[in-house]
Formats: C-alpha cells, structure tokens, sequence
C-alpha cells in the first residue's frame, strides 16, 4: 500500500505540478505576477493534472 503511494507521489506529472506550484506561488508572492495571473495559470495547472488522473482512473474501471 505505502510502496504504491510514493510511486504515484513521486510520479513525474506529480512533481511537475508539485514544482509549478510552488514556482508561480514564489512570483505571485515576491510581486513578479500578480493574484489574478497566478489563480488562472493555477487552475490550468490543476485542472491539467486532475483532468488526466481522471481520465486514467476511468480507463482502469
């Protein structure tokens, strides 16, 4: 059981939204983006990851 979570945490698109993140929270903070900026590329981020999760969650079934 633990062996599949880490394999699915440290799954590439895992890091890579993890890393896309935390970088846009970084420039939204420091001032270089703004609120707005970082919500919607944010979402799309998310959405993206969730999107696909999904989609091979339902294959599976």
């Amino acid at each position: 059981m633990k062996d599949t979570v880490l394999r699915r945490l440290v799954s590439v698109k895992s890091v890579v939204t993890i890393v896309l993140t935390l970088v846009f929270a970084y420039l939204s903070v420091t001032g270089s983006i703004g609120g707005d900026r970082f919500l919607t590329i944010f979402s799309v981020v998310i959405a993206f990851y969730f999107g696909t999760q999904a989609t091979r969650n339902a294959e599976v079934n």
